[in-house]
């Protein structure tokens, strides 16, 4: 009986020590998505050349890669700095949509295609299906629109109140950014999770 007991209290002890992977910092990212509600309040796909690292363009405008990108610096992680070292050393691995010979820190993580291929490559792809308790907060999805674009967002912390268990996503599809029940009203191509305990150091 006491052996047993040592056992477990190992144990247990073992699992506290593990990181922790997907806590404190996705509720960091969540709550730096939610503070772009009502400061983010256009949606401006328009080109603009940005600082780099760490470039962005006005606040109060962006594309829905945007959201990503700002809730993740709010963790220290710079989507923009390790899309665009990823892209210049495997080009060929990112789609060529845009007739582009080369990386271009400024606009190449504003776009849902780029991210979706560097999620794949860094190993953050988890299984599409249709079960709400599979999306936690902070994970990234991207869907494809009926009119066949990209989109991506960020699920949140909240749930839908119909006790279905259906988590909103913080996203920006052309009104600015809105936390809304939209998981599951498009075609989801991409489900992520960030290593979050593994990225700090990056």
């Amino acid at each position: 009986m006491k052996l047993s007991f040592h056992r477990s209290a190992i144990l247990s002890l073992l699992i506290a020590a593990l990181p922790v992977v997907h806590a404190q910092d996705a509720a960091t990212v969540v709550a730096a998505a939610r503070a772009q509600v009502g400061v983010t309040v256009q949606y401006d796909p328009s080109y603009a050349r940005i600082a780099y690292p760490g470039g962005d363009v006005p606040a109060d405008r962006g594309v829905c890669a945007d959201v990503i990108v700002r809730a993740f610096r709010a963790d220290g992680i710079d989507l923009q700095k390790l899309v665009h070292a990823d892209m210049a050393a495997h080009f060929a691995a990112y789609p060529r949509a845009w007739g582009l010979r080369g990386p271009d820190a400024n606009i190449d993580h504003r776009r849902v295609p780029n991210l979706e291929t560097f999620f794949h490559r860094r190993g953050d792809a988890l299984p599409i299906t249709s079960v709400a308790q599979d999306y936690q907060p902070g994970d990234i999805v991207s869907w494809r629109l009926p009119n066949g674009l990209a989109h991506i967002g960020l699920v949140s912390d909240r749930r839908a109140p119909d006790g279905s268990g259906r988590p909103f996503v913080i996203h920006n599809i052309g009104t600015g950014a809105q936390e809304e029940d939209v998981l599951f009203a498009w075609k989801i191509v991409g489900h992520f999770r960030w290593r979050f305990a593994a990225s700090t150091t990056q």
